[in-house]
């Protein structure tokens, strides 16, 4: 009898967790596409850092843009690598918005998103390497897109380096679901903050 009745709960617990799934995934696509209908150009530069050959290719790509603001996402060690990299390309202070909360890739998205917003982006450039990209626009799908932010992704070439394993993307969209539900993306369990 016990058996039965966790049974059923675990069964609904499952039902209501597809349930929302499902409604997280229809309403995602339909603010992404009322934001790029309200902001068909891009309005930032959103880089994702660790790798300075990012910021170089995002310092070039600025030149052409320069009424954009740029906004990196880095290990707070880096930003001071970063800095002078833009500086060299003449991006001025007040465009260049340095932050270096994140711990990975998902906290790339959910350590920005609320500036995002509070600047009324709808839209930005994504840049991150190629073999990257693949898992980098999954994530902003879900944190960006829940938000109501489109991103054009703008892809730097990388020396060869293979694409991240569908493995990889799914375990970070499952981190990007529970960030969006909860405001928690699981970044807590990663060893390398120990």
């Amino acid at each position: 009898m016990k058996r039965r009745v966790y049974r059923q709960r675990f069964f609904r617990l499952i039902a209501l967790v597809v349930s929302f799934a499902f409604f997280l995934t229809s309403i995602i696509p339909v603010r992404i596409a009322v934001a790029l209908h309200q902001a068909p150009v891009p309005q930032a530069i959103f880089v994702l850092g660790s790798a300075s050959q990012r910021m170089e290719f995002a310092g070039e790509f600025w030149q052409k843009h320069t009424d954009l603001d740029i906004w990196v996402s880095d290990y707070a060690w880096n930003l001071d690598v970063d800095r002078p990299i833009f500086q060299k390309f003449g991006v001025p202070n007040q465009q260049l918005h340095l932050d270096g909360k994140a711990t990975d890739t998902v906290t790339n998205f959910t350590s920005l998103v609320e500036d995002f917003v509070a600047q009324k982006l709808q839209h930005i450039y994504l840049m991150t390497s190629d073999y990257h990209m693949r898992r980098a626009r999954a994530i902003a799908s879900i944190v960006l897109g829940s938000h109501g932010i489109a991103v054009t992704p703008v892809q730097v070439p990388s020396r060869g380096d293979k694409s991240e394993t569908l493995v990889r993307v799914l375990r970070d969209c499952g981190r990007s679901i529970l960030w969006v539900v909860t405001g928690r993306s699981g970044a807590s369990f990663n060893p390398r903050l120990k």
